[in-house]
């Protein structure tokens, strides 16, 4: 009954060009259930570390300084990935709700591809941040004020849009006039191009080009503040003024780590690793959308003294 199920869903997606069909995770679609309680209950995490987050930064006056007002915006940023995947990878793993519209489509790609570029650039702010604060901490107020870490903001939004608007003008083109059924749990871009019947290259190349331009210039922006970042620690005499110094560092760097090596697993394994299994890719990049935002308030709840007695206070009921 499933696989005839399936098989009327995928001829109803391939009958309307405006409808198609999510795979899940192809070979183990008998164990969706299963895999659903890792996904769902890290996805519940995920929800409620960000959301605490942000509540106690708005809460707590100490807390309203830039590199908060920074790890707010990932929490924010965070909250939108995982939330944009998870609801129907979720649906599909208990209901078997595999339809989705085109429209549909193309907006959770929007949003997937967008707010990546965002978080890449909040990063690279969250580096500069740490830059000042090291490097010139008598000018970090007069630098890092609330005018400039606006504008910081504001210029990862434009760039996102600018570089997602073109990403989605060369699929919408496209005509998609053999199989709907997208070999995946959300509408990831190369999996969706795929099954164009046109010429793709443009997407192709438009697409490595972005993720090289964005991943590649964030990266080396992020290395450079740290290589003055290390030059300046090391300058310092005392060992302990060492330790202090990076360990202030040492939250942002589990954020890159968190976010910048799955990007770079899963596209080696989408273009060159032939030989693995495709539910081993599409677990992976599944996962990358919940794994990191329930990771990141984590990480910095317990490297920040004063997150950490707020969010006490919070679950004791003390701080109303």
């Amino acid at each position: 009954m499933p696989q005839q199920d399936n098989l009327s869903d995928s001829n109803s997606a391939d009958s309307d060009p405006s409808v198609f069909f999510l795979s899940g995770i192809p070979g183990l679609e008998a164990m969706h259930l299963w895999i659903s309680i890792p996904f769902c209950s890290v996805f519940t995490v995920a929800l409620l570390g960000n959301c605490t987050l942000l509540f106690v930064i708005k809460t707590e006056p100490s807390l309203h300084q830039p590199m908060y007002y920074f790890l707010a915006m990932l929490a924010f940023i965070d909250l939108v990935l995982s939330t944009t995947t998870m609801p129907k990878t979720l649906s599909i793993f208990w209901f078997n709700s595999r339809e989705i519209s085109l429209n549909a489509c193309l907006v959770q790609m929007f949003f997937l591809h967008s707010f990546f570029d965002i978080q890449s650039g909040v990063l690279v702010a969250m580096a500069f941040d740490r830059y000042v604060a090291i490097c010139n901490p008598l000018r970090y107020a007069t630098i890092l004020t609330n005018s400039v870490i606006a504008k910081m903001g504001l210029a990862a939004l434009t760039r996102a849009v600018l570089i997602a608007i073109p990403l989605f003008i060369f699929l919408r083109r496209l005509p998609f006039c053999q199989s709907h059924v997208i070999s995946h749990c959300y509408c990831e871009h190369m999996a969706v191009v795929k099954l164009a019947c046109a010429s793709t290259w443009i997407n192709s190349i438009y697409g490595i080009f972005t993720t090289i331009f964005v991943v590649g210039l964030d990266l080396t922006l992020i290395t450079l503040s740290y290589v003055r970042i290390l030059r300046t620690v090391l300058s310092v005499a005392s060992k302990e003024e060492q330790l202090k110094a990076f360990s202030t560092c040492v939250s942002h760097l589990c954020a890159i780590f968190m976010i910048y090596t799955p990007i770079f697993l899963t596209s080696i394994i989408h273009r060159f690793g032939h030989q693995v299994a495709p539910h081993i890719h599409i677990l992976m990049a599944s996962f990358y959308f919940v794994f990191p935002p329930m990771m990141n308030p984590i990480v910095y709840g317990v490297k920040t003294k004063q997150i950490r007695d707020r969010v006490r206070l919070l679950f004791r009921g003390k701080i109303f």
